[in-house]
């Protein structure tokens, strides 16, 4: 009996684990739209297009959002040891002047796009069981995602799946 309550938690944790990793955006992720700083509507299809071929560090946050604020200075020190991967930041800030203004505040140098749809309105989001920001994936140079899912920059997923995407 205790060996088959085992064998039962151990596929439930499998299971759970398995749900959380994603390979692939889908097509409702690639159909997610977005602005660019000009206040063009791209799909996000097209702004990973953009890097075929590279490593994308993608950090999905918001300049109203204090843990994302916080982890500014992490990101700076990543983007000056990792020079040859993209950043592209996805902001869920909700107007246009406010993302700028964070932008332009913290002086982050990335591809920088806003959602067009709200955090809870996005399918995007929802796709991705968005669930807090920041949030960190990486894009590998085939456009599968390496790096599904990590809050912290300093996680060693990110470290460890851009390494192995040189």
């Amino acid at each position: 009996m205790k060996h088959l309550l085992f064998v039962l938690l151990l596929s439930i944790a499998i299971t759970s684990c398995a749900q959380e990793t994603k390979t692939n955006f889908d097509a409702i992720d690639l159909a997610e739209i977005f602005i660019d700083q000009k206040g063009s509507k791209i799909p996000f299809e097209e702004i990973l297009a953009k890097y075929e071929g590279k490593t994308v560090f993608i950090d999905i946050w918001a300049s109203w959002c204090s843990d994302c604020v916080k982890s500014i200075p992490e990101l700076k020190e990543l983007q000056a040891k990792e020079k040859e991967v993209v950043y592209v930041m996805l902001s869920l800030d909700k107007s246009k002047e406010k993302w700028q203004i964070g932008i332009e505040k913290h002086n982050l140098q990335a591809e920088h796009y806003l959602f067009v749809n709200k955090w809870k309105e996005s399918k995007f989001c929802e796709s991705i069981a968005l669930d807090w920001i920041p949030r960190y994936i990486i894009v590998s140079k085939d456009g599968s995602i390496k790096m599904y899912k990590a809050i912290k920059i300093k996680d060693k997923k990110i470290s460890k799946a851009i390494k192995e995407d040189k």
